[in-house]
This record gives C-alpha cells, sequence and structure tokens, in this order.
C-alpha cells in the first residue's frame, strides 16, 4: 500500500515499532502539498538522540515549517492554522510529560479533543509499545500501559489508521 494522500478535515494515525519505517510513511502522504507543518515533540539530550533528530530533518525540503513542541503540542496545532501538520511523535510527547511528572492523562484529553474539532489535514505518528516484554519497572509498565491508552484514544477519534512494520504499511482503519 502506497502513501495515499490524506484530505483536509482528516486524521491520519501512523503507528509502528521503532525504526519501522513510521515518519518516512508518514512524510510521504505530505507529497504534492506546497506548505506543511512539522511538529517535532523530541528534545536532543544526548548525541544520539541529535543524530536520529537531524536525520529527519535532511529528509525533508523547504515546503516544511518545523515548531518543537516538547509540552505543548495542543499549542503548536493552533499555531499551524489551516496548514497540513504532520505530528512526530506522540510516543516522545508523552515521555517528556511524564519525565517532567505533569499530568500527562490530563494532557492527552485536551490533546485528543482538540484532534477531533481540527479542520486542516492532520498526521499523527505514535509508537505501538505493547507489542514487546512486559517493562522490568514500575515506570516502563506505566509508560507503556499510558502509550496504550492514548494510541487507543487517538485511533478511535482518527479517520484512518495504518501500522507499519519493516517499512510496509497496513491498513487497520478507513480506506
Amino acid at each position: 500500500m502506497k502513501g495515499k494522500p490524506v484530505s483536509a478535515k482528516s486524521l491520519h494515525f501512523v503507528l509502528g515499532g521503532a525504526r519501522s519505517g513510521k515518519s518516512r510513511y508518514a512524510e510521504g502522504l505530505f507529497a504534492g502539498e506546497p506548505a506543511c507543518v512539522y511538529i517535532a515533540t523530541a528534545q536532543a539530550f544526548d548525541d544520539e538522540m541529535r543524530q536520529r533528530i537531524a536525520e529527519h530533518q535532511e529528509r525533508r525540503d523547504e515546503r516544511w515549517t518545523t515548531f518543537d513542541a516538547p509540552f505543548d503540542l495542543v499549542g503548536a496545532l493552533k499555531d499551524a492554522g489551516d496548514r497540513p501538520v504532520l505530528v512526530d511523535c506522540l510516543t516522545l510527547w508523552l515521555t517528556n510529560w511524564m519525565l517532567a511528572e505533569f499530568d500527562y492523562e490530563a494532557a492527552g484529553e485536551r490533546l485528543v479533543e482538540y484532534l477531533g474539532r481540527r479542520a486542516a489535514m492532520t498526521v499523527v505518528v505514535s509508537n505501538e509499545v505493547g507489542l514487546g516484554i512486559v517493562p522490568d519497572t514500575p515506570l516502563g509498565r506505566r509508560f507503556r500501559d499510558a502509550q496504550g491508552r492514548l494510541n487507543q484514544r487517538v485511533a478511535a477519534t482518527a479517520t484512518r489508521v495504518v501500522f507499519v512494520a519493516a517499512g510496509l504499511p497496513l491498513l487497520m482503519k478507513g480506506a
């Protein structure tokens, strides 16, 4: 299944494991869009993360405007206005909230509610973290569970859900 362009007023949710090709797939959905917004949620705390961020940046051309939103994702979506948006990714956003010991459940509720109202094309990327081993720490288990609940809420709101594994997209919801 090739990346199908997403129409205005749609929420497209792209899930997959680490290095599964989900971000590249999501970026491909914006082919032909003259101006897009990339909302990045990552924070570069070490060299390895800086390298990952640089790899993502190198793939984007001049059509993209980047907003950094490690916490205020709803504010960044509002700032994007009616432009098409790619949010990459919910997993890092949730991690930021949990490590800062903020109320991530309430933030997730606000985010899902806003995504459901957003009039412009929106593509959201997230990791599916529940397919691996059970984390051995309470924080790891709490994160896995919170990510699973957030993914379920976004998927329920989305018009289209695609799971990406080994670079191959599998349509789970929508046309």
